[in-house]
């Protein structure tokens, strides 16, 4: 089993958290913390292999509680639940090694990917002998790329992997990530129906403002098609992949 601590003020969402991690098999939550002080005693003394943290805490934020986590070389990954939406606390507690990040209000469904990629990741690393730069690329990537590229195929759908992907990840503009662009274009893909920005940043697990960013320009360079919606008031801009 895979050990879980949560470190979380709020005591609704703190029990919403547990509920949810131990729906998902391999996990089970070993303590629980309202603070970064009260988090990292907890780190210290229960050692669990992954803490689910805020960002907005009192007497210690989750920004201090990951960096004095990696200043102690802690053996605990950390995975992010919070509100915080800006662009410079995301990049931090990257910077910082958290291994993923999820933006409230969440779903199940979101925590539930990010804990089994997490268990995939996990068992792989441990696992005895040198990785291939395949397995390392589904770790980190979150691949699921045989059973999507086969559907894509038959339905006349490139994969965001081929050539012409290549190509417009090559010509991202300055601010955005090649990853980020492949993960948006794979949900895309995935999709039977044209999404919004909106239904976008909450399907990926990004800001609304960013998967806008990067759904401009994937419209751009043709590899995504807009789709005016009308009904009541202004159109609403939507999405879908193109077929060409």
């Amino acid at each position: 089993m895979i050990q879980v601590l949560l470190i979380e003020d709020d005591l609704m969402v703190q029990e919403v958290n547990r509920q949810f991690v131990e729906q998902v098999d391999g996990f089970t939550v070993v303590g629980v913390a309202g603070s970064g002080v009260e988090g990292m005693e907890r780190i210290r003394e229960l050692k669990p292999d992954l803490a689910i943290m805020d960002i907005f805490m009192p007497q210690q934020d989750g920004i201090e509680t990951l960096t004095q986590i990696r200043q102690e070389q802690l053996p605990v990954d950390v995975m992010v639940i919070s509100a915080a939406n800006d662009q410079k606390t995301i990049q931090r507690m990257l910077q910082y090694g958290a291994v993923d990040y999820i933006m409230k209000p969440f779903k199940f469904e979101r925590v539930r990917q990010a804990l089994e990629h997490y268990r995939s990741m996990k068992l792989a690393l441990e696992n005895s002998g040198p990785v291939s730069q395949s397995e390392l690329d589904r770790m980190l990537h979150r691949s699921k790329q045989q059973g999507t590229e086969a559907s894509n195929t038959a339905s006349g759908v490139s994969a965001p992997h081929n050539e012409a992907w290549q190509s417009a990840a090559e010509e991202l503009p300055k601010g955005l990530q090649v990853v980020t662009m492949r993960q948006i274009a794979q949900f895309l893909i995935q999709q039977s129906r044209p999404l919004s920005a909106e239904e976008v940043a909450e399907g990926v697990g990004i800001a609304r403002v960013t998967a806008r960013r990067y759904l401009e320009y994937l419209e751009k360079s043709g590899k995504v098609r807009l789709d005016l919606q009308y009904g009541v008031g202004r159109p609403v801009n939507k999405y879908v992949i193109s077929s060409r």
